[in-house]
This record gives C-alpha cells, structure tokens and sequence, in this order.
C-alpha cells in the first residue's frame, strides 16, 4: 500500500491539489485513522473480557489486508480472521505475529503443512477432516499440537457439524493426537434482520450444544458465536471473542443498527477525469447507444471502469462527486473508462479528482447507495475493487 510520504519529490502544498502527486488514473484511498478509530470503538463497545476478531478475508473487503491487519492490532483487536491458508500466509509474511483463525475448510497435506509451518489455528468442521489433519501432523512428526478451531452448524447450512452432533465431535477431537481445542464457534444466518427470531433459535442450539459438550466433562476453552450484526445487537452474543468485518471498515450490517455505535467510512473510491468535450443534442455516448443526449452537453470521461470494481450494471444509474457536487454517469460503463455529464459545472479540466464513493464537500456517496441501487449488500461492492487499483494509505 502506497503512503503520500513515500512518493520521493512531493512537497505539501494546501494550494495545490492535494494528490497532485499521484499519477494514476485511479486508486482506492484508505483512511487508516477512521479504521483505528473504528477498532477502539468496537472494543470499547463489547462485553468486558470479549476480544475482538478482525475478519481481513478477500483482502481485508477490499481496503489492503496486510495495511488494515498491522493498523486493527495496533488499535485493539486481539485476532485476525481469513478464509484461506494464502490469505493468513500472506499475513505472516508481512509480519503479523497476531493470532489468525482460516475460517473456512481446510483439506490437503499441502494446506495443513503451511498451518504448522506458519503457525496458523485452523478450523474443524467434521470428523473426517479432523482424522486427516491428525494423521497429517502424525506423519509430519510435527511435535507441538495445533491449536484448532471446531465449527458447529447451528442453522447456516454451510461448513460445521450438525450441532445435535456436537459432543461427539468435540470428544474426538480431544483424544486425536497432535490437536488441541482453541475454541468452539458458530455463524449466524441472519444476524442483520430486524426481525431476531432465527438468531435467537441459532443461538439456542449453540447454547444447548455447549450444554451438551460440559455435559461431557469437557469444558470449552474460548465460545464465539457473533459478527457484525450480531455484535451490534445483543451483549449475550459476545461470548469470548466477536469476529467483526464491515463494522471495522466503517460500515453498518443493516439500516436498523446505524444508531448502536458511531462508526466511520474508511474507504474512498476516487479517479481522474482524462477528457472533456462537448457533444451536441442528439449524440449517443458509449457503446449500445443506451444514452442519446438530450441536450447540447458538457461531457467528462473518467479513468476508470468495470475491470477496476465498477459494476457495469450501474450504467445510466449512478452519481460521482466533483468539486463537491453531484453528477450523473451518462452512458455505458466500459472496461476503462466511463462518462459523466458535468454540464452544470464550469470549465473542468482533466486531471482533476472524482470521488465515486466516499466525501466531497458536504455531499457523500457510499458501498451502500450502490448496493442498494443494485439490489446487493455492500460487503460485495467492496470485495469487488480490482487489484490494479492501488491502494493509498492515508491519516
């Protein structure tokens, strides 16, 4: 990730362009002050004693994993969520020592050689995968045991052991060599609607499952059960750590829960206007010709497009900002490029900066408008920025 100091010749200038320095077409802006602010809100939000997870998969949403993992520990989460061995790898090569849970399955030799390598907790999710990693570790001669994550299914439908099957699977685990129990969790469904009656029978069949496993004998190190939503909404949820994605970036699960905690947008979605030309009443612009102007217009074309994150499906839909006002995406969206009707500003010149989501002036554009305008969640709009859109790193 980019950072202002480290672009050799810039001198600050407040009456200059404040990204005069930067050449690109387009980048992803990350404001690593609101993610810290974000983290102390969140931690100063839990239960005492509830450590918070910071869940940095598909490249922290978007925002730069390794950047966003060093910022959230230095500012209070305890751990660091992925969903694959990569991801966590990653992680450790750029020098996170902090715990990292690979929430989703892992199978192979390949994988779980890395998770003893990097010293990596991964998750269990049925018996089967339990015996392999065991036997894995057996054959390794690994020594010291890992610690593992057992994933219940309390109503998801996705990875976990039936919760009614719970002690069982915890029983074996305990007596395979070369495995210790870091904790035992489960994922929420619905956590965001306002509506908590499947919550609250998720969280009833996590209840009884740990009953059933103390019934054991066995008693569960660390529970977890919460994330974002859920966190949000119910202290008794919060269990032993919360494992919180888009609330750390900034962002609300649902409408619902805007009011729960004061959180604040950390990424910034901004571009260069690369031509500007007038075209007459009558022109179509881009390809189809799904826009005929209807006017004589002032026209900007913008560097960036859909292999950037831009989703084409956005076309003759969606709304920049520019000098602090609103302007409408004409025609449409390209691979590279799109354009925007600035007729009701005067003389923009190119080279000048579009914010396609975050702040300008007093007007504001969020991963929410879009995905609302879309029919999606916002977490998709983040995930789906490109890789060839830098990111720059920002106080």
């Amino acid at each position: 990730m980019l950072s202002r100091k480290e672009i050799p010749g810039v001198v600050p200038n407040q009456q200059c362009d404040p990204y005069a320095w930067f050449s690109q077409r387009a980048w992803v802006e990350i404001d690593l002050g609101a993610l810290s602010y974000n983290v102390q809100q969140l931690v100063q939000f839990l239960s005492p004693n509830t450590q918070l997870m910071a869940v940095v998969k598909a490249d922290a949403y978007g925002h730069g994993a390794v950047t966003v993992a060093q910022t959230v520990i230095q500012s209070g989460a305890s751990w660091l969520g992925v969903a694959t061995v990569p991801e966590a790898i990653q992680l450790r090569e750029g020098g996170i020592q902090a715990p990292i849970l690979i929430l989703g399955a892992t199978h192979t030799p390949e994988q779980i050689h890395a998770i003893a390598h990097w010293k990596l907790q991964p998750t269990l999710c049925s018996p089967k995968q339990a015996l392999v990693f065991s036997d894995t570790l057996e054959s390794m001669n690994y020594g010291s045991p890992v610690p593992v994550h057992i994933k219940l299914d309390t109503g998801m439908s996705r990875l976990g052991t039936n919760w009614q099957q719970a002690g069982e699977f915890v029983q074996l685990v305990q007596r395979l060599p070369h495995l210790s129990i870091a904790s035992i969790y489960s994922h929420l469904a619905t956590a965001d609607d306002p509506d908590p009656t499947a919550m609250e029978e998720q969280h009833k069949r996590f209840e009884e499952a740990i009953a059933q496993i103390k019934a054991m004998g066995i008693q569960p190190p660390c529970l977890h059960l919460a994330n974002s939503a859920a966190a949000l909404t119910n202290p008794a949820l919060h269990y032993d750590i919360v494992r919180v994605g888009l609330a750390v970036y900034g962002l609300y699960p649902a409408t619902h829960l805007q009011n729960a905690i004061d959180l604040k947008p950390v990424l910034q979605l901004k571009a260069r206007v690369t031509q500007v030309k007038t075209i007459a009443a009558g022109t179509s612009v881009s390809y189809g010709h799904k826009f005929i102007a209807p006017r004589e217009l002032r026209l900007a074309v913008v560097g960036i497009g859909y292999a950037d994150g831009v989703p084409r499906s956005l076309s003759n839909k969606m709304q920049a900002l520019i000098r602090g006002q609103r302007v409408s995406q004409i025609g449409t969206i390209t691979m590279d490029q799109l354009m925007l009707d600035v007729s009701a500003i005067p003389n923009i010149q190119e080279g000048e900066v579009v914010t396609l989501l975050g702040e300008q002036g007093k007007e504001q554009i969020s991963a929410d408008d879009w995905a609302e305008q879309l029919n999606t969640i916002s977490w998709e709009i983040l995930c789906g920025f490109k890789h060839r859109l830098p990111r720059v790193a920002v106080m």
